[in-house]
């Protein structure tokens, strides 16, 4: 199974191009099908201080027996990790520099995918794509 047809890769990106000139849906906010629409993160009054309140209840794992990263993340980096983001993260100044991008919101296999979409100034420049797991 699988395309039998062979792309280069400006091609692959000239056909996403092509994508997104198409005209967005009414609503912009969740795509209904497969159509690429503009979109704007923003969180919830509700869920960020959900997320506070998370923050200051962490259930703390037993110390790590190893030293360094070999057992995975240390409790003492989690810990400043969770006070950073309990006492000096500022996720309204986040949104804001997100804002600056061209964001968009696809769905692909059921899944809504947001990204951002950046021209290169290079005519030759080969696309990137940076993604993480959940």
């Amino acid at each position: 199974m699988g395309f039998e047809t062979k792309f280069t890769r400006r091609q692959l990106l000239a056909g996403a191009v092509a994508t997104m000139a198409a005209p967005p849906c009414a609503f912009c906010a969740q795509p209904l099908d497969e159509s690429i629409v503009p979109f704007q993160y923003h969180a919830s009054e509700a869920a960020i201080q959900d997320l506070k309140r998370r923050l200051n209840q962490p259930r703390w794992p037993e110390r790590e027996t190893g030293s360094g990263w070999d057992q995975g993340v240390p409790l003492a980096a989690l810990r400043a990790l969770v006070e950073y983001w309990r006492s000096n993260y500022d996720w309204r100044r986040c949104e804001s520099e997100l804002a600056r991008w061209p964001q968009f919101k696809t769905r692909i296999d059921g899944l809504d995918i947001h990204f951002i979409h950046v021209k290169s100034r290079h005519p030759n420049a080969l696309p990137i794509i940076l993604t993480h797991g959940w």
